[in-house]
């Protein structure tokens, strides 16, 4: 859970020099997976009223890690620091009542904390904040507060925020629609690995809409995007490589992309049509290819 890992950075700021030695010993074992160890540490500081560790408490029994998952546990800790103001706490006990986890979505008490864990500069919190004003989590849909939650995520390097607020410039979506400012957005959250972003400044690219056109610049995104498991890319590079445009003739890579991207869902009557009136050799290679891929990891700055 990515959101438990992030809350550990969060834990180690801001407090007294003697606590802040024994907090951070019990963050190093519990990266040593010396659980145990470092539950009797943070217990200990937890009961003394220390909020970070009150929320590594929480960490330990939401994972499972060295005692036995325990959500009421988890959400009785994520509460007492939270209600500390303790940003990391506040952010993942709302995720605990936006995802389910605790029975039915409890969008009311998610926004409640998510809205404390934003305003107190949490990016994932923003974020999310402005995941459930687009109404994601059943909630109506408020676009205005959606943009302004996206923005202050994304203006601290939010990945996804930027992202998302890339798709709402390019749609026009409580902005004012501005091609070039989308891909600006989509540009940012490419640099840092999000295959999504990848795909659509490749497309923006490509296409010569709000930057300048080089179908090879572009062509080079969208395979970024497909080598990270995008399956709309696989297809679009697929295409690119059966025509020629923006990267060399390839038939087999033509056909390799289209088998991945129809095992992702994403089918192409063309583009089967094309690799039917290959010859066999070179359908098996490209078998051969799409059999062998592994998606290259997502590197990220978040």
């Amino acid at each position: 859970m990515k959101y438990v890992l992030s809350l550990l950075v969060l834990l180690t700021v801001s407090a007294p020099a003697l606590a802040a030695a024994t907090f951070e010993e019990a963050v190093a074992l519990f990266e040593d997976k010396e659980f145990k160890s470092a539950r009797e540490i943070a217990e200990a500081l937890a009961n003394d009223g220390d909020a970070r560790a009150m929320a590594m408490m929480g960490a330990f029994y939401q994972t499972g890690s060295g005692v036995k998952p325990d959500l009421k546990k988890a959400v009785s800790w994520f509460t007492k620091a939270a209600e500390k103001n303790h940003p990391g706490a506040q952010f993942s006990l709302a995720m605990l009542y936006l995802d389910g986890s605790l029975g039915s979505p409890d969008a009311d008490n998610g926004a409640k904390w998510l809205q404390k864990a934003a305003e107190g500069g949490n990016p994932q919190a923003q974020y999310n904040l402005g995941l459930l004003y687009t109404g994601i989590y059943g909630t109506p849909p408020e676009w205005p507060k959606a943009a302004s939650w996206f923005r202050k995520a994304a203006d601290q390097g939010f990945a996804e925020a930027q992202y998302n607020l890339g798709l709402l410039y390019l749609d026009g979506n409580s902005v004012e629609k501005d091609q070039r400012t989308a891909a600006e957005w989509f540009s940012k959250a490419a640099l840092q690995g999000l295959p999504e972003a990848a795909m659509d400044y490749g497309v923006l690219v490509f296409r010569g809409e709000g930057v300048q056109r080089d179908e090879t610049v572009g062509a080079k995104w969208m395979l970024i995007a497909a080598r990270r498991g995008n399956v709309v890319a696989q297809n679009r590079i697929a295409k690119l490589f059966a025509t020629g445009r923006g990267v060399t003739l390839d038939p087999i890579e033509a056909m390799k992309w289209n088998i991945l991207a129809s095992k992702g869902g994403r089918t192409d009557p063309w583009l089967d049509d094309f690799a039917a009136k290959q010859p066999e050799a070179q359908k098996k290679e490209a078998q051969a290819r799409a059999t062998s891929f592994e998606p290259e990891p997502q590197k990220s700055g978040n």
